[in-house]
């Protein structure tokens, strides 16, 4: 298996594949020979949205001269198909969006145990990365999270990766969530014990069955304390 744990496939609004820090070179490489695609949603029920966003994926993988036979989209309509679907495909897009939604539908669907032994290609974008982890860290997001007893902050996961990725940090590095800084006052507390690895888009972590590698500029956190770990560029082996 060849994992890409992306921030965001797209650097720039005009929707060609991100080439900073080779990601197009790498990915065009690793896909070479694949042939069908899966597209695993992360709300099941949004029919309208998962189409929309995967006919921009697929024109983003063609412009970067990844072009497949066809895709499938793994949602509430075909999640009894979950292993065929799996079995059939050798590039699969986990799809960004709410983590705890899209880790609730994972669960559903045994989605963990349907990848056991997957040998092609995985494009996880945001929450997908997030949700690939062992253990999840599903960073509160949406209004009244933050403050919420029951929120669940950590969750089980794929398990494709021990890292837990916290993504787009350019676009929400100094966002309030109910009355809290997303990064001082939420995550830094989170962090006891653990270590998150932050990403701004452009970024991504890259793991096949030897390595694992993030590329491009990235921070840690662990035990309330950030601190840059690679530039623009660079890159470190986790």
């Amino acid at each position: 298996m060849k994992m890409f744990l992306t921030s965001s496939p797209f650097l720039e609004s005009n929707g060609n594949m991100n080439r900073a820090n080779g990601f197009r070179r790498r990915l065009v490489c690793a896909s070479r020979g694949c042939k069908r695609g899966l597209f695993v949603a992360s709300d099941p029920t949004n029919h309208e949205r998962n189409v929309m966003h995967l006919t921009a994926f697929v024109s983003m993988l063609e412009s970067g001269g990844i072009v497949l036979d066809g895709f499938e989209i793994l949602d509430d309509k075909t999640r009894e198909q979950t292993e065929s679907l799996v079995r059939s495909s050798d590039f699969i897009i986990l799809s960004g969006g709410h983590v705890p939604t899209q880790n609730a539908f994972f669960e559903e669907i045994g989605l963990r145990d349907a990848l056991s032994g997957f040998d092609g290609v995985i494009l996880a974008i945001s929450a997908g990365s997030m949700n690939s982890a062992t253990t999840v860290y599903a960073q509160p997001e949406e209004p009244g999270e933050a403050v919420d007893p029951l929120y669940q902050r950590f969750l089980a996961g794929l398990g494709l990766t021990d890292i837990n990725i916290l993504p787009h940090y350019q676009a929400v590095k100094d966002e309030l969530l109910d009355g809290l800084r997303l990064y001082e006052d939420i995550a830094f507390s989170d962090s006891m014990g653990r270590h998150f690895y932050v990403m701004p888009d452009g970024s991504y972590l890259y793991r096949d069955s030897r390595r694992q590698i993030i590329y491009g500029e990235c921070y840690l956190i662990q035990d309330g304390v950030m601190e840059q770990v690679c530039g623009k560029g660079h890159r470190i082996s986790v």
